[in-house]
């Protein structure tokens, strides 16, 4: 096997169409990202169709500029890698074609990568640690305890290992992005709502409004946000005249306070489950796109500090749909020997606990 080993990642699941060149020392040495969210905005969500259609416009050029970025043509790679679920499907279609071409082209391997779980591996390809001032990253080792929060997914897995993920508690309703990209739309703040939540939460009174806390009253690790994003409801229809900027500010720091509460919530509980003791994880992780949120990263910190942890996120710009953490996903699972011998399917649907 070579000293150091390249891969391209493709990424188009949703409505980010990225490609990107890792190697095996974690160098990021090309990543390119062009992101549909100008054609989405109008509609205050993504819409599969017309992501498709761009992913198909732009996957090429992407595929291009990453190769000539990184300095590299296709036959510099050793791998090639591509999301082949979970995620909307015509997207994902356009990219694992275009990974499964290049390789049956080139003769060179192939690695279906599971999206959720390059958001799980991302860590180790550039966890920051602990601070997010700080410019130092540490490659998180296995064990570690990860919170994998997305638009579509709310979960607390146990990271053993490539492929080893041991479901600890999840949504049993909306995920936290949905909540926040709801919340930012009742409001008329616009879409992605999470970022736009977060940066109006920094001026307002946590406090101006009691949201419920659902489940945090209960055993176990699962979440539920429906309630939350119900009461928002509720909320703002007792309102008929136009928000200030103090409401908008003050109704969304007390919104997010909510969300935050039931994560370190249930989080706790998860410290507590006697497989999370028995593993014993050094690190407390967050990833997806939901990681991005500033009150999520610095309670987590907190809370890992308290319980004599080490806290790791992924660099902001890695927390969101990005073509490298499926190119160091790909590395990793080729690593493990986990490759394409036979022609398979794209899933929209690709639980972590069926690797």
């Amino acid at each position: 096997m070579k000293e150091k080993i390249l891969c391209l990642g493709i990424e188009s699941s949703c409505d980010e169409t990225s490609a990107a060149v890792v190697d095996s020392d974690r160098n990021i040495l090309s990543h390119v990202i062009y992101s549909q969210v100008p054609e989405h905005q109008k509609y205050g969500g993504v819409v599969p169709e017309l992501a498709a259609r761009a992913h198909i416009l732009a996957i090429d050029e992407v595929i291009n500029k990453t190769l000539s970025d990184a300095g590299k043509t296709i036959s510099d790679i050793d791998v090639i890698a591509a999301t082949a679920g979970p995620g909307l499907i015509g997207g994902v279609l356009v990219g694992w074609m275009s990974a499964v071409g290049i390789a049956q082209s080139t003769g060179k391997p192939l690695v279906a990568v599971n999206h959720l779980e390059g958001h799980a591996l991302v860590p180790r390809l550039r966890g920051a640690s602990a601070g997010d001032n700080k410019t130092e990253s540490i490659s998180v080792p296995f064990p570690y305890l990860l919170v994998l929060a997305s638009g579509g997914h709310t979960m607390i897995l146990l990271v053993s290992g490539v492929g080893k993920y041991e479901l600890i508690g999840q949504t049993l309703d909306d995920s936290a992005g949905e909540a926040f990209d709801k919340v930012s739309k009742m409001l008329g703040l616009g879409y992605p709502g999470g970022p736009i939540v977060d940066t109006r939460a920094q001026s307002g009174n946590k406090k101006a409004f009691k949201f419920p806390r659902p489940l945090c009253d209960k055993p176990g690790c699962d979440f539920s946000f429906s309630g939350i994003k119900t009461a928002a409801r509720t909320f703002l229809a007792k309102y008929t005249t136009q928000y200030t900027d103090e409401f908008i500010n003050d109704f969304c720091a007390s919104f997010q306070a909510s969300v935050v509460d039931c994560i370190i919530n249930r989080l706790g509980n998860a410290l507590h489950d006697e497989r999370v003791i028995n593993s014993a994880p050094k690190t407390l992780v967050v990833a997806g796109g939901v990681a991005k949120n500033s009150a999520i990263r610095s309670s987590m910190e907190k809370m890992a500090t308290e319980n004599g942890m080490i806290f790791a996120a992924p660099p902001l710009n890695l927390c969101t749909d990005n073509g490298a953490m499926i190119a160091w996903a790909g590395i990793e699972n080729y690593l493990v020997g986990k490759v394409v011998t036979e022609p398979i399917a794209p899933r929209p649907r690709w639980p972590l606990t069926e690797l």
